[in-house]
């Protein structure tokens, strides 16, 4: 036999029901793995409502009001309502060492394994509550407080397989007396937004509510949920208050950045376009700091698109919070979020230990107040993935920064269009920032009609008052040389530029192309006294933070000295581009669409105090086909760099940069 068939129960069958007061909600394992009764559905679905209602008090009276309407609470204490079921109960009593035999006598018909066929007990949950008719959204919420939604086209609440009506009974008397403890009853739920933020709540109130501190179903004390919201992180950040730009930054703010820091002053949606290296992340922190101070933020998430940017913009983000954080503050770093790294690392099982390893130092990503990390972990905020919903609870009324936005794509960029919809519907503060943003791009993300197309340019559109674009000081033209040069000229010219003392960057777009003008290049530059580098992001982690450490202590705007001891080479790829303070005297890159290459420019001669060999002159050499090869045969002509850029926008940006000789 390949498989053993698990049939469906019939669907009229009746059985005598397991009082909801004698069923487990929970069992526990002692230090001899002796496995006990735990705590009784109602005692945990009490403990999940008050955490939850204690979450809510915790929050600013203006989400309250908004999104966490009274009764809220009753949605998360109902979530494991379902486990008052036949399969539930004889899964975890038979689990129990010492079996009650006259429990089990009475479920022994009852398969625990055919709960997969509707989603185990949390779509009994859902059906008990449809039947209820307790309003729209709610029952979906309650299915779904494991991460996914149930099955139950083929299923009712009284049906054979959740016990007939006597078990319905037995749930809807245990609803009724949830309702009698908490002293409420279901809300109206307005949206399926509000609908994800309460699912959030839902599931985050039953993580902390099945932890270790609630293991002794013998004890009850009130002051639990309060100790077990501190345990989790779930306290808010104490700042030190009435701090300048240059006391947190050590520096005046330039006109560009007292405008933005002016205008951002109420949630809504702020997008600053100006040139790289002109301070965009410490004006949007300074403005995160004026929110949070005026408790008009919860928190800050910080948004990159890689995991290399993120894990600079990390570090200046907890240099930040050491400057406004007061001593005792309980959150002094932010969590570094990546996609491999908050939810993604473990599955939650029911009968796991939520109070273990999600809540350690490292995986509070939902409840951390402050976080950077890469885009991906605020987009599923919006999208269908399992447990997007705690990303949606978890960004509610934050200061959201998004950086580096001109280098998605068109797909991400979709998606980056709703996230920022729904977090003005979230309450949060959005904050965008970009150096080569169109004036369509930021149309699409405002849903405005740009009425002027100025640069640099702040557009703020507050959640409360009207539109505005805020010119803002013009920055000083500077011109770059440009050539399109062959691939061996520019390794010669490289070899030559560097021995004479030039820090050169040379950007491909691929690691195997980078690595191999790395073997190339450091096979010469050694005999020639130049030191060569290589970055990229499939370096160990190690690996990467050790290479970034030397090479922008050598480029960045602090390694003077050491720049003038010799000339260097640093080859790599797009992780060069973005976020990392590089100055290079002479940049080489590969062909790229023309929103790259100009950020890419930005690491050319970015500080203007720098000092560089008399021979250096601030110039970029691309390495580009002839465009009528491109467009002839893409593939061929653009190689590798075809299948990472669309051929079609790879083709344009040739046309507009072919024959060109310098730009502004």
């Amino acid at each position: 036999m390949i498989g053993r068939r698990i049939s469906k129960l019939p669907e009229t069958i009746e059985v005598a029901s397991l009082p909801f007061n004698q069923c487990l909600a929970k069992s526990r394992k002692t230090s001899v793995n002796t496995v006990l009764p735990g705590r009784m559905v109602l005692s945990h679905c009490q403990i999940v409502g008050l955490v939850a209602r204690a979450m809510i008090s915790r929050m600013p009276v203006w989400l309250r009001v908004t999104l966490f309407p009274a009764g809220a609470e009753l949605i998360a204490a109902a979530h494991d309502i379902g486990k008052v079921s036949p399969t539930f109960q004889n899964k975890i009593y038979s689990a129990l060492t010492q079996k009650n035999e006259s429990v089990l006598s009475l479920l022994t018909t009852f398969n625990p394994e055919i709960e997969k066929q509707w989603g185990g007990h949390a779509g009994v949950s859902q059906a008990t509550v449809e039947a209820q008719k307790v309003g729209r959204y709610i029952p979906e919420i309650l299915g779904r407080h494991h991460g996914f939604s149930p099955n139950l086209a083929m299923y009712q609440a009284t049906c054979g397989s959740f016990g007939g009506q006597v078990w319905q009974a037995q749930r809807t008397e245990l609803l009724a007396q949830l309702k009698q403890a908490l002293r409420c009853d279901f809300p109206v739920v307005n949206n399926a937004l509000q609908a994800k933020v309460l699912a959030g709540l839902t599931t985050v109130a039953d993580w902390i509510g099945s932890g270790s501190l609630f293991d002794d179903p013998a004890d009850d004390r009130p002051e639990k949920i309060q100790q077990a919201l501190d345990a989790a992180g779930y306290l808010q950040p104490q700042l030190k208050l009435d701090l300048s730009f240059i006391e947190i930054f050590g520096f005046a703010p330039k006109d560009t950045q007292i405008k933005l820091i002016a205008a951002v002053n109420q949630p809504g949606v702020y997008v600053l376009e100006a040139p790289m290296g002109l301070g965009k992340t410490e004006a949007a922190l300074y403005a995160a700091y004026h929110l949070l101070e005026k408790k008009l933020a919860t928190g800050i998430y910080f948004a990159l698109p890689t995991q290399l940017t993120s894990d600079k913009i990390h570090e200046r983000v907890n240099a930040f919070l050491g400057k406004i954080l007061d001593d005792r503050s309980p959150h002094k770093q932010a969590l570094l979020v990546h996609g491999n790294a908050w939810l993604k690392q473990f599955e939650m099982g029911e009968e796991g230990n939520p109070g273990g390893a999600w809540f350690a130092q490292g995986k509070r990503g939902i409840l951390a107040p402050f976080a950077v990390g890469t885009i991906d972990q605020a987009l599923m905020a919006v999208m269908n993935v399992k447990h997007g919903f705690v990303r949606t609870f978890g960004l509610v009324g934050k200061v959201v920064i998004l950086d580096e936005v001109h280098s998605y794509d068109s797909f991400t960029g979709t998606i980056l269009d709703a996230l920022v919809t729904a977090l003005r519907q979230l309450h949060c503060t959005v904050i965008i920032l970009s150096a080569t943003l169109t004036s369509k791009r930021r149309a699409k993300l405002l849903g405005i009609t740009p009425l002027t197309s100025s640069y640099p340019l702040i557009t703020a559109q507050p959640n409360v008052g009207e539109l505005a674009e805020i010119s803002v000081e013009v920055i000083p033209d500077v011109a770059v040389a440009i050539a399109h040069q062959t691939e061996a000229n520019t390794i010669e010219e490289v070899l030559c530029r560097a021995e004479s003392g030039q820090q050169v960057l040379w950007i491909e777009n691929t690691v195997n192309e980078a690595q191999g003008i790395y073997k190339i290049l450091s096979a010469r530059a050694g005999g020639l006294g130049v030191a060569c580098g290589l970055l990229h992001s499939r370096f160990t982690k190690a690996d990467r933070a050790a290479n970034e450490e030397t090479w922008v202590t050598c480029f960045g705007k602090n390694g003077g000295v050491i720049r003038g001891q010799q000339g260097r080479i640093l080859v790599g790829t797009q992780v060069l581009e973005q976020s990392l303070d590089i100055d290079a005297d002479f940049l080489v890159t590969r062909t790229a669409p023309t929103d790259m290459l100009l950020q890419r420019m930005g690491r050319l001669w970015r500080h203007t105090e720098t000092k560089r060999p008399d021979q250096a002159r601030r110039e970029a050499w691309i390495l580009s086909p002839d465009l009528t090869s491109a467009i002839a045969t893409p593939e061929v002509a653009l190689g590798a760099t075809a299948k990472v850029y669309a051929p079609y926008v790879l083709c344009r940006s040739l046309m507009v940069w072919q024959g060109r000789t310098k730009v502004k």
